[in-house]
């Protein structure tokens, strides 16, 4: 969504500066930053469904790896992170 997209703008402008705040941040904490889930949907103007006229919001909780990969990937991702260390 726009607004989003807006809030993750000013958060990544905010996280790369040069402020100390941001560099306490950086030295105490890993982001891992997830671009755009719906690609697919919002370029044809959708804002929750993919192209398949699947509400990914929906499908959080059992994403199907071949239906939904952007979101399988996301959890696997967070899986991954978790396992590996602490996620706060």
């Amino acid at each position: 969504e726009t607004r989003a997209s807006w809030a993750m703008h000013g958060f990544l402008e905010f996280i790369c500066g040069h402020s100390a705040r941001a560099r306490v941040l950086r030295d105490n904490f890993l982001f891992k930053v997830v671009p755009m889930l719906n690609p697919d949907g919002v370029i044809s103007g959708q804002y929750r469904c993919s192209l398949s006229g699947t509400d990914l919001n929906r499908q959080w909780q059992t994403p199907c790896r071949f239906l939904h990969p952007t979101i399988h990937s996301c959890k696997q991702l967070l899986r991954l992170t978790k396992s590996a260390r602490d996620v706060v």
